[in-house]
């Protein structure tokens, strides 16, 4: 299966990656979440709605909506905070560079006592290049610029999110987490997880990435 790959180019100060990645990931996980699932049987089910609030940003000025579920924006932040904590540790007279990526998949059965294979459906990609303020002018100017480009972004990722692509089919009861996170008690969102990729990453980010896959063992 290829995936829908979509990937951003983005400049912007170190303050403000949480942001512009938070601020595109929770765009896309709005459209891929759905309400809680209640099966009645095998095939039929009914579906809550999903609530969501108004997020105002603190060094853009910039709003973005996302799913109304504090577990699944304290995962999203913990992840995005981990890439920018990175980031931000780079070298800044080597134009840092990082991309992190929201990917979709699906669970597909395999024989015991192998795990099931994940296979990836859709991936948002967010390339981010950091840069540097010399005049109160330019720091204005570049944020401007950030602003217009996550407006461009977010309408962008409105009107293609729900193009005739491809996106598994509701699943019966018995394979509903084989599409679906079902762990969160108030929203349902496709299976998705989030990694990173930096380049001249500092030391430290090795005892990051233990404790990324000791998180990640100890969730499956």
């Amino acid at each position: 299966m290829n995936a829908r790959t979509i990937a951003f180019e983005m400049s912007m100060e170190g303050s403000q990656v949480d942001e512009v990645v938070a601020s595109i990931f929770h765009t896309v996980l709005f459209h891929r979440s759905s309400g809680k699932f209640t099966y009645n049987n095998e095939e039929s089910y009914s579906i809550r709605t999903v609530s969501y609030v108004d997020v105002d940003c603190d060094f853009i000025d910039f709003t973005y909506v996302c799913c109304e579920s504090p577990a699944l924006g304290r995962n999203v932040k913990r992840e995005i905070s981990d890439f920018s904590e990175l980031l931000r540790g780079l070298d800044s007279n080597s134009n840092p560079r990082g991309t992190i990526s929201l990917e979709f998949f699906q669970k597909r059965r395999t024989r015991w006592p192998f795990q099931p294979e994940c296979v990836p459906w859709e991936v948002w990609t967010v390339c981010c290049e950091l840069t540097e303020s010399r005049t109160e002018q330019d720091m204005r100017s570049k944020h401007e610029s950030v602003v217009e480009m996550l407006q461009d972004k977010i309408v962008f990722i409105t009107e293609i999110i729900n193009r005739h692509e491809y996106v598994p089919k509701m699943p019966s009861r018995s394979d509903a987490d084989l599409i679906f996170d079902t762990s969160y008690s108030d929203i349902q969102p496709y299976l998705f997880k989030i990694h990173y990729n930096l380049s001249g990453a500092p030391s430290t980010s090795v005892g990051n990435t233990v404790r990324k896959l000791i998180r990640d063992t100890l969730s499956l």
